[in-house]
């Protein structure tokens, strides 16, 4: 027993036996009270949205199955998978479609600004050129094949070729940053898929800031792939291997087929393929080559001294005479339409979009079904974890080739990257091994080009295989760059940055779009067509304010007390400028407009309806309430959290235009 205390006289004081005061006695702490505000955004601070989620599993054990219960299981996987086999297949094949419908659409505009060979001249010219034309056909390889035979038939040379083939590079990353938009449902998901696909842009965009500038001082890939075409007697060989095609091509083939030519035609300056259709009619041809008496201006003109005659006064001379025999029509679904291309290439690229979002919607939700309890984990230790110490550098460099041997299977870095998108979206493999996967996707579409280019003539081998060398070391020279060192590789970060961004403002992702592959483009070839000089005063100062903002940023990170008080934050200068906040509001404020206007217009279309059938009873007038109450309470569950600031008053504002009857009820 404890003694009691005593007060100064040494009488003692009666106590009650409490569990608190035992605890005391004890020698037990009381713990200091704690809101549960705080406690939640101290569990926010630590969890990192990058972390890959944990894929629980709900179901039952397989241990706890009957043999009934474990064979459905089996056949419910088996079925799973080849449900999840035929959406990828669809999807790549929607992909392939989505490539066609582009061209459809703007094929002979990418002919057009290929055409300009003065324009090509302009190293920034032909970088933006190059990102323009991949972005508007979808597919690298009908940009580079437009390139190279450009080269082939001396209309440009390698020098102008080499930044446009920088530019195809931007271009193709695009269409996995399409992919990644259309996870925009979940928050985290949208947050790594983003991140991922973007990853593959900041890896070409840094490239090219740091490539084109010493290319153009120096020329080395020009000089390094001139050495090695000299060096090597290189002969001619066939065509690279159609693996991927041979499966995806009785599906795409029955939906659309395309004379590549036309494009090919129109930027080597041939005037007949203007009024051409890129829509193939006929699928089997046959040149019939004859000898003929024709007709020539001149004696210049006759093809040998020995056949060139006169007659009534006219020039005659012997020539061969190429005839185009027509034997089998195509029999995909628009070989016999009269639409014109731009027609058909919308509606290709409606449906294309439709079955791209719908596979993707699908495989995301089958794979989440899928992957869990120890598939997951072994499937997540298999594709993250690395070698042991000391060789865990190996793991990315293997990492590497998987990336160029999947994408040379698929014949497609767009198709490769694009599959792995979602895949980064729903946990599964993370940014850090999606990046050097995707570095290998730019190695493995390189070596299939060179491939291709092998199979060129043996008059414009040696150019084709340049061309293709040069995009070649290109992402090597990229690779050296941003990976072997960990510290440089800022794709990453830049990345989770950016990801970050567009997962707290969703609206972010289409003005990253806009900005990078069309806006910038835009500016950037006007600006370099107006001349040096406009290029100059325009672009020195915003590169150069770029600069400070960058310098000042990683300062105020970093050693803020270098900085003069002032600019240790961005605090004087408007709101506008260094939050998005603002900008979210205006945007958020003008989405709820056109729903709230789109809104109104339905309830004026039915409220003629509901007033006839409740005009006795008044329950028009009640339905109408409801349906605006329903209406303002999912604007409510949507509204961005970004929408509120301080000093907002908390006033519920519509932008519905309130009737009489609602502002007398509501």
């Amino acid at each position: 027993m404890p003694p009691r205390p005593e007060i100064g006289n040494g009488s003692a004081v009666p106590t009650v036996s409490t569990d608190k005061s035992s605890a005391q006695e004890k020698g037990s702490a009381i713990l200091p009270a704690t809101s549960t505000l705080a406690l939640m955004e101290e569990d926010l601070q630590e969890a990192d949205p990058w972390d890959l989620p944990e894929l629980q599993d709900t179901g039952v054990k397989w241990s706890e199955l009957d043999c009934k219960g474990k064979v459905l299981r089996v056949l419910t996987a088996i079925a799973k998978l080849v449900v999840l086999l035929g959406l990828l297949y669809i999807f790549v094949c929607s992909l392939d479609v989505l490539s066609s419908a582009f061209q459809l659409v703007g094929g002979k505009a990418a002919g057009d600004i290929f055409k300009d060979n003065t324009v090509l001249a302009n190293p920034l010219a032909g970088l933006v050129i190059g990102v323009m034309v991949t972005v508007l056909v979808q597919s690298s390889s009908t940009s580079s094949s437009i390139v190279v035979s450009m080269v082939s038939s001396g209309l440009l040379s390698v020098q102008s070729a080499v930044p446009i083939i920088m530019g195809v590079n931007i271009g193709t990353s695009i269409t996995n940053t399409i992919v990644a938009v259309m996870q925009a449902g979940n928050r985290n998901e949208f947050r790594r898929a983003f991140g991922g696909a973007t990853v593959h842009d900041f890896f070409n965009w840094l490239s090219v800031l740091v490539l084109l500038p010493l290319e153009v001082a120096s020329g080395f890939l020009f000089k390094l792939t001139k050495l090695i075409i000299d060096s090597f007697h290189i002969q001619s060989g066939e065509n690279s291997p159609d693996l991927l095609n041979v499966i995806t091509d009785p599906l795409t083939d029955s939906i659309i087929q395309l004379d590549k030519s036309v494009i090919s035609d129109i930027a080597t300056g041939n005037p007949a393929a203007r009024n051409k259709s890129l829509v193939k009619s006929w699928c089997k041809t046959e040149i019939n080559t004859t000898l003929s008496n024709m007709t020539v201006p001149g004696p210049e003109n006759c093809t040998s001294v020995v056949f060139c005659w006169w007659d009534d006064n006219e020039t005659w001379t012997l020539m061969n005479v190429s005839e185009t025999i027509y034997l089998e029509r195509c029999k995909h679904i628009f070989a016999n339409t009269t639409l014109p291309d731009l027609a058909v290439g919308l509606i290709l690229l409606a449906l294309s979009l439709l079955f791209l979002c719908t596979c993707l919607i699908l495989i995301v939700k089958l794979l989440n079904s899928m992957l869990k309890g120890q598939v997951a984990m072994v499937i997540k230790k298999i594709l993250n974890t690395d070698f042991p110490f000391p060789f865990a550098w190996v793991t990315g460099y293997l990492a590497i080739m998987v990336g160029a041997g999947m994408t040379f299977v698929v014949q497609s870095s767009s198709v490769f990257t694009s599959a792995i998108t979602p895949l980064v979206g729903i946990g599964v493999i993370s940014i850090e091994r999606a990046y050097p996967l995707t570095l290998g996707s730019n190695i493995g579409t390189t070596t299939t080009a060179i491939l291709a280019a092998m199979a060129s003539p043996a008059e414009t081998l040696g150019n084709s295989l340049q061309v293709a060398f040069c995009h070649f070391f290109f992402n090597i020279a990229g690779i050296l760059l941003w990976y072997p060192i960990p510290f440089m590789r800022i794709p990453i970060r830049l990345a989770k940055a950016l990801g970050n961004r567009t997962a707290k403002y969703r609206w972010f992702a289409a003005f990253y779009l806009i900005l990078c592959f069309l806006v910038l483009p835009l500016g950037i070839f006007g600006l370099s067509v107006a001349g040096w000089q406009a290029l100059v005063g325009v672009g020195v100062p915003i590169v150069v304010v770029a600069i400070f903002v960058i310098v000042v940023n990683l300062l105020q990170d970093h050693k803020p007390r270098v900085l003069p008080p002032v600019l240790r934050s961005w605090e004087f200068l408007p709101y506008w400028m260094h939050s998005m906040a603002p900008w979210d509001r205006i945007v958020t404020a003008a989405t709820s407009f056109c729903a709230a206007r789109c809104c109104c217009c339905c309830q004026c279309c039915s409220s003629t309806a509901g007033d006839q059938q409740g005009a006795k009873s008044g329950d028009g007038i009640l339905n109408e309430r409801e349906k605006i109450e329903v209406f303002h309470s999912m604007m409510e569950i949507h509204n961005n959290p970004a929408l509120s600031w301080e000093g907002e008053p908390e006033s519920d504002q519509r932008n519905c235009p309130r009737t009489d009857q609602q502002s007398t009820h509501l």
